[in-house]
């Protein structure tokens, strides 16, 4: 199942997916009709039927259909969104998504209406950032007007999402092989979608991540810790220039294997946001030879992927004499790197 990013006129409105918005909202049919030439975000699966739906809108005015009311300003209307809850972390996909064109579209604040009953749909949305704002009653009834505000104070690595929060946190380079970096950030441009948000999809992509690694000094890591991931080298050529670093992570939380009382926690723990299949995690899990398993959020990627050339003949970076595989780096060094790395650096704070 991969997420497609297409016209309104391809997507297939008898799917029955889309019968509890037609029964939610007599209007929908319509509304989908007259939106014939825009687009959409779709999950399908391989047999066509769908199993989410996300469509953004870009809005320049004052919301006047809700009280109290709220003044013009530059808005990211999360126009539709449902998903199938099927245990694959699809909610969160769309919640990446949706930040993820905020900040492309430089629109400090997104809202959403969503009825009180979809209680489950509230909790997502809460969990990162949308309080809120007021209400919207129409003759479908009565639905709450949540809003994020992407530069809002900072309460926490969840709510503040994506915000990458300096403070007294230690920065790091983590380096992932190119098999298990594509896995767990897809470098995966989806044809019909010219615009720099679609890097980094797959069915893989969600906002938290599980790894395990063997990599000395990875025990160090504590939550708010900040990782520049960097892709080693594809073979394809020197590693000097064909190893880079393409996004930035935040650490929620570290743990030995030997934390774990049994495999079945371990499965369940890592199972969810983890690159490694079951049986691969058992493999792990008898052999004990990656021991450092940790968890991090996916904040930021990069539009430009930034060399370990560059890194180190122009950002003052270690060279050979550095074990490229982990080590710490300074706040100012991580900075350099997201602006080679064309990243938002309003998103990094300290």
């Amino acid at each position: 199942m991969e997420l497609e990013y297409k016209p309104f006129r391809n997507i297939n409105l008898a799917d029955p997916f889309f019968d509890s918005l037609k029964e939610g909202y007599a209007e929908f049919p319509d509304w989908f009709a007259r939106k014939a030439d825009d687009l959409a975000y779709v999950f399908e699966q391989s047999d066509g039927s769908i199993d989410g739906f996300l469509y953004l809108k870009v809005e320049d005015e004052a919301l006047l259909d809700i009280t109290p009311q709220q003044g013009r300003a530059r808005r990211l209307k999360v126009g539709t969104m449902k998903v199938n809850p099927h245990g694959t972390k699809m909610g969160e996909r769309f919640i990446k998504k949706i930040i993820d064109h905020a900040v492309r579209e430089q629109t400090e604040q997104i809202y959403v209406t969503v009825f009180e009953q979809h209680e489950a749909l509230i909790t997502l949305f809460r969990r990162y950032g949308f309080e809120q704002i007021g209400t919207k009653t129409s003759h479908n009834g009565t639905e709450l007007v949540l809003a994020k505000n992407i530069h809002a104070n900072y309460l926490d690595m969840y709510r503040g999402y994506p915000l990458v929060k300096l403070g007294q946190n230690k920065a790091y380079i983590l380096s992932l092989y190119p098999q298990w970096h594509t896995r767990l950030l897809p470098d995966s441009i989806l044809r019909n979608e010219t615009n720099d948000i679609v890097e980094d999809i797959s069915s893989a992509n969600s906002i938290h991540k599980v790894y395990l690694t063997k990599m000395h000094g990875v025990d160090a890591l504590r939550q708010g810790d900040i990782l520049a991931i960097y892709r080693t080298s594809d073979g394809q050529g020197p590693a000097h220039y064909r190893s880079v670093v393409t996004s930035i992570g935040v650490v929620e939380e570290y743990r030995h294997l030997d934390s774990f009382s049994s495999a079945e926690e371990f499965f369940r723990y890592c199972r969810p946001y983890s690159v490694f299949t079951r049986q691969e995690l058992e493999d792990l899990w008898r052999r004990r030879n990656y021991p450092f398993v940790f968890k991090f959020m996916y904040n930021l990627s990069f539009k430009r992927k930034v060399t370990r050339a560059v890194m180190i003949e122009e950002l003052g970076l270690p060279g050979a004499e550095q074990y490229w595989g982990f080590f710490e780096i300074s706040h100012g060094q991580l900075r350099a790197i997201a602006n080679k790395g064309e990243a938002d650096e309003s998103l990094i704070i300290d």
